[in-house]
């Protein structure tokens, strides 16, 4: 069963809390876990973040309000998980002034194409911007979100997330050209 808007999906949660949950998982998912995927790199760490925050959103779903999007207030809560991960990892972050060396020194994941040089460049240089512009890069270039969206999401105004989106791709093409 298709359900397609949002406002139906959560009170098909509420009304049947197994068949809605399994309509959640079907429609987002996939989405939430690249999102995820894309901030915390390792597939473990994304999948237990993304599983978290399936639960996180079950738990918490008869608390929302409607304030914001459902997707955006899903979102939120994967950022929250991804950015928990991220917290128990920050002395391994590196940034774009590290040496190109150390930029390369990713770990392997099974589940990255390495042949494709240019995704692999593209993806060293978004692991390497602060989280935020990180958080705001991904969403507007992978998921395609609005900047009043991407607000909602990490908690900035839409200005914010437009500044942070446009200093994020700025520094991304200077390191792609410098490393190309």
């Amino acid at each position: 069963m298709g359900i397609m808007d949002d406002r139906e999906l959560v009170a098909r949660v509420i009304k049947d809390p197994g068949t809605g949950f399994r309509c959640l998982m079907a429609k987002y998912k996939e989405e939430v876990y690249w999102y995820i995927r894309r901030l915390v790199v390792a597939h473990e760490d994304a999948q237990d973040a993304t599983q978290e925050t399936f639960v996180r959103v079950f738990r918490s779903l008869s608390g929302f309000k409607g304030e914001c999007s459902f997707r955006s207030w899903l979102y939120r809560i994967a950022t929250n998980e991804a950015l928990r991960i991220l917290d128990r990892r920050r002395d391994d972050r590196m940034s774009l002034d590290d040496s190109p060396v150390e930029l390369n020194g990713l770990l392997a994941d099974e589940y990255v194409d390495y042949s494709d040089l240019e995704t692999v460049r593209l993806q060293q240089a978004i692991l390497a911007l602060p989280t935020k512009q990180q958080m705001v890069f991904n969403l507007r270039y992978y998921n395609g979100l609005g900047y009043d969206e991407i607000a909602g999401i990490i908690g900035s105004t839409a200005d914010g997330a437009k500044s942070n989106y446009h200093i994020a791709k700025e520094k991304i093409i200077k390191y792609m050209n410098l490393n190309s």
